[in-house]
């Protein structure tokens, strides 16, 4: 147990418990000794899992800070908006950082957080969980290999689901512009940042379209309610939340996406948190302005193109992807792989047999797994090098991101840089 990583973890919501969790699965190599988290029940909670003392569960990040440097790494998953100061203060202590994506919202700040890692000397993994699963280190294997050749061209797909595309970005915490930040950044960070990892380098221009269309007040039914639990015509609703969440409820779920609705899981509790908090609102009487989908064209400096389209009217699914090479085409769906060679007209099979879904319920398919993996040790090794996600790929695709957004809202093709 002393030969373990010891971890403080920033902010015990879904997405801190679930990475924090890799060191009850693994107790012989990480050690969470320290939480900060706002939400007392949350807090108390998270401190029960994983046995801490009463003083080692603060409300404040900045209480921890005070004390010094009491752990070897901090995972940050804090509200994206929030990522910068904690993760400047951590590193000038020394400390090692797992920081969800995104790792900051503006060029400015992304490029502050780079700076400081640097300077201080810290390992640095910035929450990009795709490039961490079984699925993406076969596919990236084959392409590097020269399997399918010289790669030409990209589609990729990420279907958010309609109820996920509801519950986050038009009733959650990512459905503003001004309180979070854009569609492309929240959710789909993660996809530029995979095809640049994937193609094994950024674009270098990009040109974007998408907007909002479906979840305004101009699509909501006749006679509907404010809030689902009153709404007379919600039968006919796709997005009624009595149904989503209830029928989670029934299931037995207490997991994301339940886990961000309620703290008691049980029917009175659901039953006020529709009435009263935001995930009960008709989802054509929200306050949001985030698109709904969008599709964004990559050039990159080798010559290869891409295409990337979010959208969030479809069914739960995963990310499926086709590349088109000189000698073959792969086309993978986040499980299997199927390669097609141009010379034999022979295609193969491959299931990586990843472990979980793609959501971030099911792990990401075996990337939260993995990048804790590789976090963890990097720190013990103290070699960077076992993180791939990190500050300068994660500055690049970030950059591509913010890139792609301006291209959007001017109508321009946009240089990265």
């Amino acid at each position: 147990m002393s030969d373990a990583t010891t971890l403080l973890v920033v902010g015990a919501g879904d997405r801190g418990t679930r990475h924090a969790r890799y060191a009850l699965h693994h107790p012989d190599r990480a050690r969470v000794v320290a939480v900060a988290e706002p939400l007392r029940v949350r807090r108390e909670r998270f401190a029960t899992e994983h046995g801490l003392v009463p003083d080692a569960a603060v409300a404040d990040w900045r209480r921890i800070v005070e004390r010094g440097r009491v752990a070897d790494a901090v995972l940050l998953c804090t509200l994206d908006r929030d990522h910068l100061e904690p993760a400047l203060a951590f590193a000038a202590q020394g400390y090692h950082i797992m920081l969800e994506k995104p790792m900051a919202l503006d060029e400015e700040s992304c490029r502050a957080i780079v700076d400081a890692v640097e300077r201080a000397g810290v390992i640095l993994a910035v929450g990009h969980v795709l490039r961490y699963t079984p699925y993406t280190r076969e596919l990236k294997r084959l392409v590097d290999a020269g399997r399918i050749g010289d790669v030409v061209s990209v589609q990729h797909l990420e279907p958010v689901g309609h109820w996920h595309q509801a519950h986050s970005y038009v009733r959650g915490n990512w459905r503003r512009t001004d309180e979070a930040t854009s569609m492309l950044m929240a959710k789909s960070c993660h996809d530029l940042d995979w095809l640049q990892h994937i193609i094994g380098e950024p674009p270098a221009r990009v040109s974007s379209f998408g907007r909002l269309t479906h979840f305004t007040p101009a699509n909501r039914p006749q006679d509907a309610a404010d809030r689902c639990v009153e709404c007379p015509v919600r039968g006919e609703c796709a997005f009624d939340a009595v149904r989503f969440y209830g029928d989670r409820l029934a299931a037995g779920e207490k997991g994301w996406p339940l886990s961000v609705v309620l703290d008691d899981f049980t029917g009175p509790a659901l039953d006020e948190a529709l009435r009263t908090g935001p995930y009960g609102r008709c989802v054509y009487a929200c306050d949001n302005d985030v698109v709904d989908h969008q599709v964004v064209a990559m050039e990159f400096a080798g010559g290869a193109t891409a295409t990337f389209t979010m959208t969030g009217f479809t069914e739960m699914a995963n990310r499926h992807t086709r590349i088109f090479g000189t000698r073959g085409e792969i086309r993978g769906d986040g499980r299997m792989l199927h390669i097609h060679d141009f010379r034999t007209g022979a295609t193969e099979e491959i299931d990586t047999v990843p472990a979980g879904d793609m959501s971030a319920s099911g792990g990401h398919g075996g990337g939260d797994e993995g990048l804790m993996e590789a976090f963890v040790a990097a720190v013990a090794a103290e070699d960077p090098s076992l993180v791939s996600s990190g500050p300068r790929e994660s500055l690049l695709s970030h950059l591509s991101v913010l890139a792609a957004e301006r291209a959007r809202e001017t109508g321009t093709v946009v240089e990265v840089s």
